[in-house]
């Protein structure tokens, strides 16, 4: 066994070359190893491995593998030595017939990444056939009257070998009147022929029986017989004679049966019978050529009867014999040499050398899918094949040594796009007219984790009433993924952010699967209004890829407040508050005002009050938006001196939410009213309270007219700052009150002096959205704040009689206007 490295066959080379460097390195220097055929199974043919400088663990772990060009796998590679090893038995003689040289050309193809090797391994011939001659016996007549010299044609012998085991010679036994001489034909064949060399005397030996004897040039030589029997007739002076003795024609493998191959002539000098002449293929004529041809047995053309094939036989050799009619029959002999002209009658074929592995879409330009190759029965331009992509395709064929191809990518691969290419190569041969043929490869993209998850909205806005039950669903954010397997399962999380300085994960999960976020207690819109979960999308690709959204959570009030007294401020929900009033008041008379707050908002925050039951019904009221608590008329002699009035206070939520407040009314007489009502005339001030008026009316003229000055000067430098600015600290609802003519101020005292309640009323007295109301009480531990609370002032509001009244109470104060607020 031999082996030969780095073998090169220079046409091929020349062809093939410069293609190989983009694909395989190896195939600059084939690998070649010879054998003797018929080695046994399991025999070694060569370390495979290390000739192509593979490890071991490459074997297996890049799965090799070989496949055989001929179909059948005659080698193996043993994984566990790397060794290339026979798989089944080898003829030489069933591979390659007689042909001088026996390649069996091996592809070895690794994956990961996808490699292709050729390997050739050649067969050597051994002498393992005899020569064999198709019958064991020959017959010839031959009349005793044929003159010396006269050649016989005799069988060939066949020897299967080839080389040196090839049949090389013939012998035959010893006889005074014939001897063997060796023709050489078309290809180097060298058939025997039979010499007369002495005449016949049939009186003396009417049959010649000889011993043919084939001979080979193999070690140890080898040898086959046939036993030749000639008959000696009676005579027949002349033996038909072929104009040719070698007839040479050529005809196209499609040629239409019964297409004339040739017509062969042979002429008799006898007479009659003598001279009649029957044309016949030789005796030894092979069956091959009786399944294709046939003679006219009177003028000697030859027919085509049957289908021609180049590829199967390239040419015939055909005997003829002429026979005449005598007595005995005399025979010539002719040969018809006809070559077989190749037709373009075999398509392309595309085998698949390798089947396509799928294709990561990040793969870059030029990674190897497929192995290719190309065949065509068809020999000269009729064999040579062409493959083609389409235009537009997204691979490129890669020549690499004859009639291979690799199928590798062309440009950007996107699994989103096309899943599945079907790529159509088209193979088209050289001939005229070309034929072609079409083969679809199936490449699958597999996914590569480049699509981050996307939700379905880029934020979202969740309303959730207050009050809700801990591990309630809030919301559910849904995401998709564009990429396919692992890489498209999503998981959602929250990240980790701060809600009033408290982990936002304390308020709230997520579940990791569906993304249905839950409540882990109530809210309470009082305490919480609104606030931000930042949700994550993580895929389980590798590296994951994620993407945020952010869920706006909105906290809806719920009407779970009632109201709360805040004016009187003594008095506890349900408790009893004292008031006093002198008998002389008249209808109209501000008793008191309960002032009441509800922590709720919206409709659920408007307050109404009522007098829900009172010691006389027709002496108080109360007003159902401020909380004023009057007189409906005047009071009489007749009226208790102590009066009782529950007042109830309720939103407007649903359900409606309430709470009561007790106030009692002490009717005193002799007391005076503490009540100036700038609407009415003032006509005869009483003396204990005379001055103290006097005096609060001559500071609020003056403190009014400083306003009124200053208001006017912030007005225009309001106005000049908008047209410059576009905005102003004032607008012009809030200074249209001092237009209006129609104001009330009153003041309520207590009886030692100190102001108790401011009001300033402008327009309607009875809408609570259009009044301002300021709440002031010494005696109540809100007065240290002098809170002061606006629901909508109206547009007529006077806010400089507000800050002059202030001033006038309280003169070590400083108060500021801003945008319809009073604050400290």
């Amino acid at each position: 066994m031999t082996k030969t490295m780095g073998y090169r066959d220079w046409r091929w080379q020349a062809r093939w070359w410069h293609h190989f460097f983009l694909l395989w390195s190896i195939t600059d220097a084939q690998t070649r190893y010879s054998i003797p055929e018929e080695l046994k199974q399991g025999s070694v043919v060569g370390n495979l491995a290390k000739d192509l400088g593979l490890g071991l663990s490459e074997i297996f772990d890049r799965k090799l593998r070989v496949a055989s060009e001929a179909g059948k796998q005659y080698f193996s590679v043993d994984a566990g030595k790397g060794e290339l090893v026979v798989n089944d038995r080898i003829d030489r003689e069933a591979l390659c017939g007689q042909s001088a040289s026996c390649v069996l050309p091996l592809q070895v193809v690794i994956e990961d990444p996808l490699q292709l090797f050729r390997v050739e391994v050649e067969i050597q011939d051994i002498n393992d056939n005899s020569p064999r001659f198709p019958s064991n016996d020959i017959t010839l007549e031959i009349a005793e009257s044929t003159v010396v010299g006269v050649r016989f044609p005799l069988e060939n012998a066949i020897d299967p070998d080839v080389g040196s085991n090839s049949l090389k010679s013939y012998t035959l036994s010893k006889d005074e009147c014939f001897s063997i001489r060796l023709k050489e034909v078309a290809g180097g064949r060298k058939v025997p022929e039979l010499i007369l060399a002495k005449l016949l005397d049939r009186e003396k030996k009417a049959v010649h029986k000889l011993l043919l004897t084939a001979l080979d040039g193999g070690n140890p030589l080898r040898s086959g017989t046939s036993q030749v029997t000639i008959k000696v007739l009676d005579n027949n002076d002349n033996v038909p004679a072929f104009e040719k003795a070698l007839y040479k024609v050529s005809i196209n493998e499609n040629a239409a049966d019964g297409a004339i191959i040739v017509q062969t002539k042979a002429s008799d000098m006898d007479e009659g019978q003598n001279g009649e002449i029957e044309y016949s293929f030789g005796a030894h004529t092979s069956d091959a050529v009786l399944s294709v041809f046939s003679i006219d047995h009177v003028s000697g053309t030859v027919f085509l009867k049957g289908n021609l094939d180049y590829e199967s036989t390239e040419n015939y050799e055909i005997d003829i014999s002429a026979k005449d009619k005598g007595i005995p029959r005399m025979e010539g002999h002719c040969t018809v040499h006809v070559d077989v002209l190749d037709f373009n009658d075999n398509p392309p074929e595309i085998i698949l050398t390798s089947h396509p592995k799928p294709v990561r879409e990040d793969s870059p330009d030029g990674t190897v899918v497929a192995l290719i190759s190309a065949r065509d029965l068809d020999s000269g331009d009729n064999g040579k094949v062409t493959l083609q992509l389409h235009k537009k395709c997204q691979f490129s064929l890669r020549p690499s040594f004859s009639q291979n191809y690799a199928l590798v990518t062309r440009g950007i691969l996107d699994r989103e796009n096309v899943s599945l290419y079907n790529v159509e190569i088209t193979a088209t041969d050289s001939g005229s007219p070309p034929l072609f043929s079409k083969k679809m490869i199936p490449v699958s993209i597999t996914d590569v984790n480049d699509n981050p998850p996307v939700f379905s909205q880029p934020s979202y806005n969740v309303y959730l009433k207050e009050n809700g039950v801990p591990g309630s669903i809030l919301y559910s954010v849904s995401a998709s993924d564009l990429d396919f397997g692992e890489n498209a399962k999503i998981s959602y999380s929250i990240l980790d952010s701060k809600v009033q300085d408290v982990s936002v994960s304390s308020y709230v999960y997520i579940n990791s699967d569906n993304g249905s976020i839950y409540s882990m207690h109530s809210f309470d819109y009082e305490k919480l209004k609104v606030f931000q979960i930042q949700v994550q999308a993580k895929d389980q690709g590798s590296p994951s890829l994620s993407s945020n959204t952010t869920v706006h959570v909105f906290i809806l009030d719920q009407n779970d407040n009632a109201p709360s007294v805040i004016y009187p401020s003594s008095a506890v929900l349900g408790s009893l508050s004292h008031q006093r009033m002198p008998r002389s008041a008249k209808a109209g008379h501000l008793v008191t005002k309960v002032t009441a707050v509800d922590a709720d908002s919206g409709y659920n925050a408007w307050i109404s009050y009522k007098v829900a039951e009172a010691t006389d019904a027709s002496l108080f009221t109360v007003n159902l938006y401020t909380g004023e608590v009057r007189t409906k008329r005047a009071v009489s002699e007749q009226d208790d001196s102590s009066q009782r009035l529950l007042i109830e206070i309720k939103d407007d939520g649903d359900p409606v939410q309430s709470s009561t407040v007790t106030v009692s009314i002490q009717l005193e007489d002799g007391l005076h009213e503490p009540i100036l009502d700038l609407r009415q005339k003032v006509t005869e001030p009483s003396k204990k309270t005379g001055r103290i008026t006097l005096y609060l009316i001559l500071s609020l003229a003056s403190v009014s007219v400083l306003s009124v000055v200053t208001f006017l000067i912030l007005a225009v430098k309001c106005i000049r700052s908008s047209r410059s600015s576009g905005s102003c600290c004032m607008r012009q609802g809030d200074y249209d009150g001092y237009k209006n003519p129609n104001r009330n101020l009153q003041i309520q005292l207590n009886t030692d002096g100190p102001i108790k309640y401011v009001e300033v009323l402008g327009g309607d007295m009875l809408s609570q959205s259009q009044s301002f109301r300021s709440c002031m009480s010494p005696m109540s531990p809100m007065s240290e704040y002098s809170d002061f609370t606006m629901i909508k002032p109206s547009s007529t509001t006077d806010f400089k009689e507000v800050i002059s009244v202030l001033d006038a109470s309280l003169p070590d104060s400083t108060w500021t206007f801003e945008s319809q607020q009073v604050s400290r």
